[in-house]
Order: C-alpha cells, then sequence, then structure tokens
C-alpha cells in the first residue's frame, strides 16, 4: 500500500506539471481563430514561455515587473518569428499572449485542470486550480506583474519542488560546468538557481504579506522561525558558493581566447552577480521578518475595535416616520434610500473579481475541492425545429441590400411558400436583429447583418403580434483599427 501511495503521489505530481503547461497548448491551438491577423506563424507557446521568463527575471522582493516592459522585452523575440509583420501587430501579439497567461476576462483569473487521483475510494477526479502571472497593485497605486510558483515551475521544469534540494542541485551541477568548461549547459544551470531564488524569496513574502492582513494566519510559532532558520543557512551557503563560482567564470572570461567562449562566460558574470544581489535583498528581509511580526501582533493586538456611532433603523427611523403624516414621511424616507442606494453605480473594472479578491482568505497552496461530479447527460428529445431548406428559405427572404420590407410583407411570403415553421423563423430573426451584435459580426468576419427598426407601426397579423417592423440588410466595413487598439 505505501509502494502504490507513493506511485499516486509521483503520478499526482506530473499530472499537475501537465496541467501548469496546458495553458502554453490551448496558445497554439487558438492562433488560428484570431480574426485580426494570420498567427500561424507566431509559435505562442514559445513568447508564453518568453513572457514568464522576463517577468521572473523582473520581479524582486517587493515589487515586479509592468506591463509595458515586459512587451517591450517580448518585441524583439517576437519580431525575429515574423520579420516581415508590422511591428503594431507585434505588440498586439504580445498583448494577447500577455493577457492569456494572466486569464483575463475570467472572473478569478485563474485556471483549473481535471486530474485523477487513487486513494482508498477508488479511482477520483479532482480540480486543480493554479495562475501563471498575477496583477498586484504597489503602494503608489502601479499595478505589475509577477510570476507564480507553478509558472517558475513551468520554466524549470517541475512542480511543487522542494525550493532548498531545488537550489543546492542547481548550483552543485552550475560548479561542476564551468570546471567541465561546458559554458552553455552552465547558463541553463545559473538561470534555472536563479527561478528558484526568485521562488524562495516569493515564500517569505507571502508569509510575510500574510502576517500584516492577519497575524493569527501564520505559524510564527514554529512554521516560520524553521523557514528563516533554513533560509539563513541557504543564503550562507549561496554566497560561499556563488562568490567561488564567480571567481572562477571571471577568471575563465579574461584568459579564453575563444570570442565566443567570453561571450557566454560574461553572460554567466551576469546572471550569478544577479543571484548575489537578490540574496543579499533575500537577507535583509529575514533580518527584518522579526520586527515585522512584533510591530503587526502589537498593532492588530491593541488597535481596538472601530468606534462609529450606530443607528437604529427600526427604533430611529422606521417607527418615527410610520408616525408622521405622508406629506412630512416623504423627505426622510427619500434622504434615506438616496443614501444607501447611491446615486449612480460605481464604475470598477472587474468588480466580482475585486470583491472576491478581498473577502476570500488565502488558499492553500495544494487545497483540493473535492471530487469533480459526473454529470448525467440524457439525449435531447426535441431536436431543430427548422431543418436546412427552412434556413436557406429564410435566408433568401431576409436578404435585403437595397429596400426594406416590412416584417408582415415577409410573413405573407413565407406562407405562401408552403414550407411549414417558416413563418416562425423569420418573425425569430426579425425580433432577433431588433438588436444586432454587430461587434460578434465584426469579430467574427461577416459582411452583412440583418437589421430591424421600429417606426411606431403595429403589425397586423393573425399568429404574431407587436411592432410591424422594418428590416434591411447592412454591411459590416472591416476597418483597420488595429492601431487604435495598440494605442
Amino acid at each position: 500500500m505505501g509502494a502504490a501511495g507513493l506511485a499516486d503521489e509521483g503520478l499526482t505530481r506530473r499530472l499537475k506539471a501537465l496541467a501548469c503547461t496546458a495553458p502554453l497548448h490551448d496558445l497554439d491551438a487558438r492562433k488560428a481563430k484570431l480574426d485580426w491577423a494570420d498567427a500561424t506563424v507566431y509559435q505562442m507557446a514559445e513568447i508564453a514561455l518568453h513572457t514568464i521568463d522576463q517577468v521572473t527575471i523582473a520581479m524582486d522582493f517587493d515589487t515586479g515587473a509592468g506591463h509595458d516592459q515586459v512587451i517591450d522585452r517580448l518585441l524583439p523575440f517576437i519580431s525575429l518569428q515574423a520579420p516581415s509583420r508590422t511591428p503594431e501587430e507585434h505588440v498586439r501579439v504580445a498583448k494577447w499572449v500577455l493577457d492569456n497567461l494572466i486569464n483575463v476576462g475570467t472572473t478569478d483569473r485563474g485556471f483549473r485542470r481535471v486530474y485523477g487521483s487513487l486513494g482508498p475510494g477508488g479511482y477520483q477526479r479532482r480540480q486543480f486550480d493554479f495562475k501563471l502571472l498575477v496583477e498586484l497593485a504597489a503602494p503608489d497605486g502601479e499595478v505589475y506583474l509577477r510570476a507564480t510558483d507553478e509558472a517558475i515551475n513551468v520554466l524549470v521544469g517541475a512542480l511543487d519542488t522542494d525550493v532548498e534540494s531545488a537550489q543546492i542541485a542547481a548550483e552543485v551541477k552550475l560548479e561542476n560546468l564551468i570546471n567541465r568548461g561546458r559554458l552553455a549547459d552552465a547558463k541553463l544551470a545559473a538561470e534555472q538557481a536563479r527561478y528558484r531564488t526568485v521562488q524562495y524569496g516569493e515564500t517569505l513574502r507571502a508569509k510575510l504579506d500574510a502576517t500584516r492582513r492577519d497575524v493569527r494566519a501564520v505559524d510564527w510559532e514554529q512554521e516560520v522561525p524553521e523557514l528563516i532558520e533554513s533560509a539563513l543557512g541557504h543564503i550562507e551557503s549561496r554566497f560561499r558558493a556563488e562568490n567561488a563560482i564567480l571567481k572562477n567564470i571571471t577568471t575563465a572570461r579574461d584568459e579564453s581566447e575563444d570570442a565566443d567562449h567570453k561571450r557566454r562566460a560574461a553572460e554567466l558574470v551576469d546572471i550569478v552577480a544577479d543571484c548575489i544581489r537578490r540574496h543579499t535583498k533575500l537577507q535583509s528581509r529575514i533580518a527584518d521578518a522579526g520586527a515585522v511580526f512584533r510591530a503587526e501582533q502589537d498593532r492588530q493586538q491593541f488597535s481596538g475595535p472601530p468606534q462609529r456611532a450606530t443607528l437604529d433603523l427600526f427604533g430611529q427611523l422606521l417607527m418615527p416616520t410610520l408616525g408622521l403624516p405622508l406629506a412630512d414621511a416623504t423627505a426622510p424616507a427619500e434622504h434615506f434610500f438616496h443614501a444607501v442606494a447611491g446615486i449612480a453605480t460605481p464604475v470598477v473594472p472587474s468588480l466580482s473579481s475585486l470583491v472576491s479578491l478581498l473577502l476570500r482568505p488565502a488558499p492553500e497552496r495544494d487545497q483540493l475541492v473535492g471530487e469533480v461530479p459526473e454529470p448525467e447527460l440524457v439525449p435531447a428529445e426535441v431536436t431543430d425545429r427548422f431543418g436546412d431548406d427552412v434556413w436557406r428559405l429564410a435566408d433568401e427572404l431576409l436578404d435585403l441590400p437595397d429596400v426594406p420590407r416590412r416584417l408582415s410583407g415577409l410573413l405573407e411570403d413565407a406562407r405562401r411558400s408552403g414550407q411549414p415553421n417558416l413563418a416562425s423563423l423569420v418573425a425569430l430573426r426579425a425580433l432577433h436583429a431588433y438588436s444586432p451584435e454587430v461587434g460578434a459580426a465584426r469579430r467574427q468576419g461577416e459582411r452583412h447583418v440583418l437589421l430591424a427598426v421600429d417606426d411606431g407601426t403595429l403589425l397586423d397579423d393573425p399568429e404574431f403580434g407587436g411592432a410591424d417592423l422594418l428590416l434591411s440588410t447592412a454591411e459590416v466595413e472591416r476597418a483597420d483599427d488595429e492601431t487604435e487598439e495598440v494605442a
């Protein structure tokens, strides 16, 4: 049973790793459907990996990468894939990939994948929720990007790997590669070591942010002290290793006669120096962690409940108002309802996402939502009411490019055709044309759209009632709006 449990844990880890790469593969699957460019020339998954790479490198302990900064770093890579395309299209591709990695348009901007696991109850389907890039607000109000642990693991090639052991393995591998002169492989190992360093700092930052929200949500008695102790030991050993590695790389750079060898050694010098800088900043944050805990404990413990004057709606407002004459009760009732209802609905982008983000507690990393229920699918009893011939005849009747026609006349022509249900389909399509989705038709590449106008004439028909709509076919112009959207 123990071996089976280990096998299942390893399988679950690999399934989660595959789930984190699914949004990248979806980009290549959906690029052919873009209507503003022939995007088949772009390798979207590669652009997505490069995007995560740039966000991760730009991440610091307190801030992240700006949207414009990431797009500027992506443009040279994208232009190499399609040098014949315009710079405006390259910018639009970069924004499209970035928005999809953030998952703009969803409620919580997260991804969800279903995987199976073996347990005491047999095979169960579970849901894995994760994010790749998240948008956070800086104290000055600016919005910046940070890569999640799942996104960093996509780059490194593992999921939920222990940060400390991964860092040690990366540093040992890096030192061995440098000693053997394999600088190309050493660069890849150095980049992976830097990703793990970023991930280690992200763990501490999340603990401190949770402490500032609620000091009781973090285990400062055992968990955080162990984290700080291991992090200090990690930084101490890494400082010695990285300074020794940096000395060896600098010597190789200065003594090499090969231009390519010198260039790769110089790149390694920059990467390892960046790792040392990140360790220095992480050490300063660790030194301040205890002070943050004590300050937040005092602030949250002694701040006390907010002191606000309360209003007894029943005793101070409702009952006195009910005892007043109608003429006198109208004014206080109107003032009350205007104050509680507001004069206008505030315009807040992604309001539902903002509210849920502010109210929900911090989720656990491996939180499972339980078994996914299997829906019982029942075959539809009612098939399509209108056949292909009916749709074809309706298209012919509603093709009105020149002169508008009344709905009543179209219904008479439909009945004279002898085709059953044709009049009903014409009436339904006329009703739908009263408020057509012109934007959707434009995005889908349609050249014409049916429009209906109500001029006040009543419909005189034995079967249908309402307005006798004026129907006409309008042409959809495909204006080049790429420049406006990019701006």
